[in-house]
């Protein structure tokens, strides 16, 4: 091939790429966050990933902006703000929350959002299949297993009586969780106690309560602040001796009893394959709506033991992960 040939060809290609040619200001990912950065660094891995597989590399051919809310949501509409301002290409939004805030910040901006609750419900979307707008995204149901968790943490501590749920009432998909955690309760006989927590200063008060209505077992609701300080929640449970079902995988791997939920890791990368179709052209109103549907459920037997508590073999037979 002759050299002109060959330059020809490269700028074909260049201009065939995701960035059209060498010194073009590169596209910009904004991602919005609810939670803290550390306990989603896997999760970003995985949307790293995804985005990978459409050709984008961050610091390569794009690049990505992040807004940690840390669990704190009146932080969420400043920092939507501030990533429209900066005019960035797709706005991720993780969480319902900083979903809710990114379409409030623009209606044109694409959006894809990382959630757990029904869009439709929260007013993201005008559908699954055909989301309409500037708005599509990942659902992972992850809100609507509360019952799923109090019944697990019931098997594994059958003599309570009373379980408790601590909730965000700030958040806006609580009332799922606990509607189904409430169905549940009721089926097995057992009394419900919601305790509310909506900044880190209440997570002890919360666990104080617990303590003195002698809750027999804990679930945490999916929640960015809870997320945001899963240490400090799991080493509450163990100062307190609750056992606690969480609704992140990596709460049981530091510690925590249990955890039953939706893979962050498959939803945060379907998220980043959607981010990269967006960056090629396609319009977020004609991207359906993706449910991830791997679930995982881990159980720490070390803190099973720390706790006196049996693990029946039902429970170690359906894991899908046993830390000993």
């Amino acid at each position: 091939m002759k050299r002109r040939e060959f330059i020809e060809l490269f700028g074909a290609v260049l201009v065939g790429s995701p960035i059209a040619a060498y010194g073009q200001q590169l596209p910009v990912i904004g991602i919005l966050a609810a939670p803290a950065a550390e306990p989603l660094r896997t999760s970003i891995a995985a949307f790293r990933e995804g985005l990978g597989q459409s050709g984008f590399v961050e610091a390569q051919n794009v690049e990505i902006e992040y807004r940690w809310a840390e669990g704190e949501y009146d932080r969420l509409p400043v920092m939507a703000n501030d990533l429209v301002g900066r005019r960035v290409s797709v706005i991720v939004a993780l969480a319902p929350a900083a979903a809710v805030a990114a379409k409030t910040a623009t209606g044109t901006i694409p959006i894809v959002f990382v959630i757990g609750a029904d869009p439709v419900s929260l007013g993201l979307v005008t559908s699954l299949n055909k989301p309409g707008g500037n708005v599509t995204g990942v659902n992972f149901l992850i809100n609507a297993l509360g019952g799923k968790r109090l019944q697990l943490i019931s098997e594994l501590v059958p003599t309570s009586r009373t379980f408790g749920l601590l909730v965000n009432p700030s958040a806006p998909a609580t009332d799922l969780d606990r509607q189904e955690a409430e169905r549940v309760a009721a089926t097995v006989g057992a009394k419900l106690l919601v305790v509310n927590a909506s900044s880190e200063g209440e997570l002890e008060s919360a666990f104080a309560t617990l303590i003195s209505d002698r809750v027999g077992a804990l679930v945490v609701s999916p929640d960015a602040l809870f997320t945001s300080h899963r240490n400090q929640l799991v080493a509450l449970a163990a100062r307190y001796a609750v056992p606690t079902i969480y609704h992140l995988r990596e709460a049981a791997i530091a510690g925590g009893l249990m955890s039953y939920g939706t893979s962050f890791k498959d939803a945060h990368r379907l998220a980043g394959t959607y981010t990269g179709r967006i960056l090629k052209g396609e319009k977020p109103a004609n991207l359906p709506v993706q449910q991830s549907t791997k679930f995982e459920f881990v159980l720490n037997l070390k803190t099973a033991k720390t706790l006196g508590l049996d693990v029946p073999p039902t429970l170690l037979t359906i894991a899908d992960e046993v830390i000993e």
